[in-house]
């Protein structure tokens, strides 16, 4: 089954990221009951940095739930945290925490219809110096790139509510272009 465990929202504030103070709204934080989506996104959610992250093609990102043991294993091998303190959602900077979808499975132009609101991929998310400075390594991005645990960017087809616990239903697109096929190609690029 594919679901959505987890909604989540986060404002901005500062943030420490190499060796200087940053804006971001990385930090998001599950939210229970209905919530929201407008064509920009999630109401009471924010983005920092409008150049790379929301407008329509990026109004919210949704992030597999399970890749995060690997990510709690190699927070904890950093150590970041205890080895049995689990992420919470949200940590990652996603909207949607889902489960039963990885990106291996997901191309660009597929639907995902929520009883009450439908999302589109439109692309996989690019890591940053912000998303090594939450996850309090400087390998963090690398890690990403070599994983491809990169979960990726929805647009808003039809507005609506979501909450925690909804399924969802996956509808194939044209199923021309991988996420992961772009996700490597794009950081291909950046090296």
């Amino acid at each position: 089954m594919m679901r959505a465990t987890s909604v989540n929202i986060g404002t901005t504030r500062h943030l420490l990221a190499g060796g200087r103070q940053v804006q971001s709204a990385i930090g998001k934080r599950g939210v229970a009951g209905d919530v929201e989506v407008r064509p920009l996104g999630l109401v009471g959610d924010e983005q920092a940095d409008l150049s790379v992250h929301g407008g329509l093609d990026k109004a919210v990102y949704a992030y597999p739930s399970e890749h995060y043991p690997f990510w709690q294993t190699v927070r904890s091998q950093a150590k970041q945290q205890l080895w049995d303190e689990a992420l919470p959602p949200g940590f990652m900077g996603e909207n949607l925490t889902l489960e039963g979808l990885l990106e291996t499975q997901v191309f660009i132009g597929d639907l995902l219809r929520f009883p009450r609101c439908e999302l589109a991929v439109a692309a996989p998310r690019q890591p940053c110096f912000k998303f090594n400075a939450v996850m309090g390594f400087a390998q963090a991005s690398k890690l990403m790139v070599q994983s491809g645990f990169c979960g990726f960017y929805l647009a808003v087809r039809n507005p609506g509510l979501i909450a925690a616990g909804e399924s969802f239903e996956l509808i194939p697109g044209p199923r021309e272009v991988g996420v992961i096929e772009v996700f490597k190609s794009v950081m291909a690029k950046h090296r």
